[in-house]
């Protein structure tokens, strides 16, 4: 070897350099050779962390459309955080309509459960959802208690029973919908008691229209999660939902509760001059609600008119533009 070159570490250094390393004054011409062993451990750990990514991207993408799109217009440093928590919410969704037993359904339920304990232990699972939420959750410092409440209410609903009232739904969209939004707030850095308030009533509105907009998808498979008092009320069974009824007293039982999820849009907007409009990405969600809602009032609350089954394809756009003017 030539004189004045050592070898030490896997590190090529003149004894110029070194000296100057060890003083901090690194030159910039000294270089680094690293050992193959640590680049493939380093691509490994790349691959490992886009396959990751591209595994929630692609799952939010194909099964919550309107989620991902709203995600796509979040600040750049929330973007990631905010598939991460939605991939997290699909995995629980999910899990109702793709198993066959209860049973079953409460065993993956218990794997989201330790793999919780897991995340904040530093220590998360090999699985790329729970491994995105981790870094969503270092990132952010995600309060577990919102997360835990998602997982909790979503192993409650593999009961397979309707609602037994208004209030029941709203519960459990509460727990679930608006706690999301508790936890993309905190991935916007928002800490703010009127953005609270407007995450709760817009997470009630959401869990009520995703109860509507799945009336069809139920009834096919013979389900009906409706809430009974309102059936009740209004004279209507399960069955008439099954076999899909466009009675009027079918559409006033959509009109009931779709009103009440107008109602909880109103008082989330009604904090707006409150809320700062650093919280309004969050919430672009209410498009798709108020979208939903003007299409179904305009079939006089037919929740099975065939054009209900059709994606707004401005959707998009109108997402765009009320993120464009901050509000929600």
């Amino acid at each position: 070897m030539a004189s004045g070159v050592g070898v030490k570490h896997g590190l090529l250094v003149n004894k110029s350099s070194l000296l100057f390393a060890v003083q901090g004054k690194l030159l910039p011409h000294t270089v680094c050779l690293r050992r193959p062993a640590e680049i493939q451990s380093q691509r490994r750990s790349t691959n490992s962390t886009r396959h990751n990514e591209k595994y929630c991207i692609d799952l939010v993408r194909s099964r919550d459309y309107d989620g991902f799109v709203c995600s796509l217009l979040l600040p750049e440093e929330a973007r990631r955080s905010s598939l991460a928590l939605r991939a997290f919410n699909v995995e629980l969704a999910q899990v109702k309509d793709s198993v066959s037993q209860k049973t079953i359904g409460l065993m993956r339920m218990q794997f989201w459960k330790t793999a919780l304990e897991e995340i904040y232990r530093d220590d998360p699972p090999l699985q790329p959802v729970s491994t995105e939420l981790w870094r969503a959750v270092r990132q952010h410092y995600l309060t577990k208690r919102w997360i835990q409440r998602i997982i909790t209410d979503r192993e409650k609903d593999l009961e397979d029973r309707a609602y037994r009232n208004l209030q029941e739904l709203e519960a459990y969209s509460e727990n679930t919908q608006s706690s999301l939004l508790y936890l993309l707030l905190e991935c916007l850095g928002v800490k703010d008691v009127h953005a609270d308030h407007a995450a709760s009533h817009i997470g009630k509105a959401q869990g009520i229209v995703t109860c509507l907009r799945a009336i069809c998808y139920h009834s096919s498979r013979r389900k009906v999660y409706l809430p009974m008092d309102i059936c009740m009320l209004h004279g209507v069974s399960q069955e008439d939902f099954i076999r899909g009824s466009r009675e009027q007293k079918v559409r006033d039982v959509v009109y009931d509760i779709a009103s009440q999820a107008h109602v909880h849009l109103q008082h989330a907007r009604s904090f707006g001059k409150n809320v700062p409009a650093s919280a309004a990405p969050a919430f672009l969600q209410t498009v798709v609600l108020e979208d939903y809602l003007q299409r179904v009032r305009k079939v006089d609350f037919d929740v099975f008119h065939p054009s209900l089954q059709n994606k707004n394809p401005l959707l998009p756009v109108q997402l765009y533009l009320r993120s464009w003017k901050k509000t929600y």
